[in-house]
């Protein structure tokens, strides 16, 4: 009777140590929301930078429980990926919920990041409608990559959007990206269905087009006797045999205000004109690799560094104009 007695009485210790574990930081939850890289969601892109709400609904001082805000992130009820563990705990609902209760409530939800342009092609207003454009921009960039990139069949791009979670990492393994980041849930076939992704796909590869998979990275420079050189490398990463060749490339980069370009080195440079240096290269195809450098008469500063970026003659979009792939500055 003594040990039940004590147990009865160690009972609300556990359970409020529990409680007290699973208590909600709005610091915490404020640093999950704001993450940039490496991340694990959006969140933001359709609930507002604020979760004042967009295409999502808003969420700021609503009085969500950290238990409302986990079942919506693991069994949404509209149009939301479900989420798995690994992207979002307990601790993080918690958090969050914590987080959006010290947020005042928006006088009215705010408005979707991106709205379906006038004369939208099916495909694309659906793209849009869906939410997919809310992450993946109107022209559907990083898709389009990965689609151009692995040339892709609709089987392959479907298994990606309904079981994101888990063919994600299964396709970065296949092309060797070593990326953990996952930033969208497993979509609903019920609520996105077959018909609909067909309508994007489609759209993706025979009206606007799928994109060679190219990037571009500056390095760290490296001073020398003449000045700091820095060197720039221009990557297909398509899959060999599969993945699309890019056809006249140019590479740009715009020099900071108060440098001088003292030297450049690689295939097909062109000079400086109006402080942007290029290069013409005549093709990339999958695994290319193209090392290219500029030296600088002095370091460039987090205030005044290089950018740049990537354009390419073929294949060109077959519709409209596609956006180039960016060049991030030098890392200081």
């Amino acid at each position: 009777m003594k040990r039940l007695a004590l147990a009865l009485l160690a009972l609300p210790l556990a359970q409020s140590g529990a409680s007290a574990q699973n208590a909600g930081s709005p610091a915490a939850g404020k640093a999950y929301w704001e993450r940039v890289a490496p991340r694990n969601v959006d969140c933001r892109n359709c609930h507002g930078g604020a979760g004042e709400g967009g295409f999502g609904p808003d969420l700021a001082g609503r009085g969500l429980s950290a238990a409302q805000v986990l079942r919506a992130v693991r069994q949404p009820w509209g149009i939301m990926p479900a989420f798995a563990e690994s992207q979002l705990s307990e601790q993080d609902a918690a958090d969050l919920a914590a987080y959006f209760a010290s947020l005042p409530k928006p006088p009215e939800p705010g408005k979707w990041r991106f709205e379906v342009p006038p004369g939208a092609p099916p495909g694309q207003a659906t793209l849009i409608n869906m939410g997919c454009g809310q992450c993946h921009t109107p022209n559907f960039q990083g898709p389009r990559n990965n689609m151009g990139g692995y040339g892709m069949n609709f089987d392959y791009f479907a298994n990606l959007v309904y079981n994101h979670t888990t063919a994600m990492p299964a396709y970065r393994a296949e092309i060797g990206n070593n990326a953990t980041n996952l930033d969208m849930g497993n979509y609903s076939r019920s609520r996105l269905t077959v018909g609909q992704l067909r309508q994007i796909y489609f759209w993706a590869r025979d009206e606007i087009g799928f994109r060679p998979q190219l990037a571009a990275t500056l390095g760290k420079g490296e001073t020398g006797p003449s000045g700091v050189t820095y060197p720039l490398t221009v990557t297909n990463n398509g899959v060999q045999g599969r993945g699309m060749i890019a056809e006249g490339l140019t590479v740009s980069l715009t020099i900071p205000a108060g440098h001088n370009v003292v030297a450049a080195t690689g295939q097909g440079y062109q000079g400086v004109v109006n402080n942007v240096a290029t290069w013409k290269l005549p093709r990339s195809a999958p695994k290319d690799q193209e090392r290219l450098t500029i030296t600088l008469s002095q370091p460039v500063t987090a205030a005044a560094n290089l950018r740049g970026e990537v354009r390419w003659a073929k294949p060109a979009p077959k519709t409209g104009t596609d956006i180039p792939v960016n060049i991030a500055p030098a890392p200081l």
